[in-house]
């Protein structure tokens, strides 16, 4: 199924597809920690050159037959490195989203954490599968949901196994 997926740095061109998938009403719903008006192209545009131009931020195309279906990225959050990913929504259910962090953990040092709202059923068992483990919970506002949420804290242990390849 995702035999086929690469990841590769991110190209100007791939921030056109970025910005469709984040159109959709229930990714924004399930990510929850959204920009406030996601169909602000200037906002975006904005967030993207920050994103790319820090070279502490590690950020990932990810690819599957040739075709961008969406990115993955670890970057310091509160002293910590964090974890996060989008997947096109036309593409959800297919173990991209596994494959694609499975594959940026091999570039990223341990111990690594990520946020899961509580009722993203399928966020958080991509990160269990990818080994990460709940150490606590938080709650704060999300700009998808117009309400505070409740969230997982989780984290890759320094000693998880590598889950090679897939």
């Amino acid at each position: 199924m995702t035999s086929a997926l690469r990841l590769r740095p991110v190209l100007e061109d791939d921030l056109v597809e970025f910005f469709l998938f984040q159109q959709d009403p229930e990714a924004n719903r399930m990510a929850a920690f959204v920009a406030k008006d996601p169909s602000d192209r200037r906002e975006f545009a904005q967030h993207w050159a920050r994103v790319l131009t820090d070279p502490a931020n590690l950020v990932r195309t990810i690819e599957v037959d040739g075709e961008v279906v969406g990115y993955v990225s670890a970057f310091p959050a509160e002293g910590r490195t964090e974890v996060s990913y989008w997947i096109d929504p036309a593409r959800w259910g297919r173990g991209h989203a596994t494959a694609a962090l499975t594959a940026l953990l091999r570039e990223v040092p341990r111990p690594v954490h990520a946020r899961a709202v509580k009722d993203n059923a399928a966020s958080l068992a991509v990160l269990r599968r990818c080994g990460f483990v709940v150490v606590g919970e938080d709650s704060g506002y999300a700009n998808g949901r117009g309400e505070d949420v409740e969230e997982w804290l989780l984290e890759l242990p320094a000693d998880a196994p590598d889950l090679g390849g897939h």
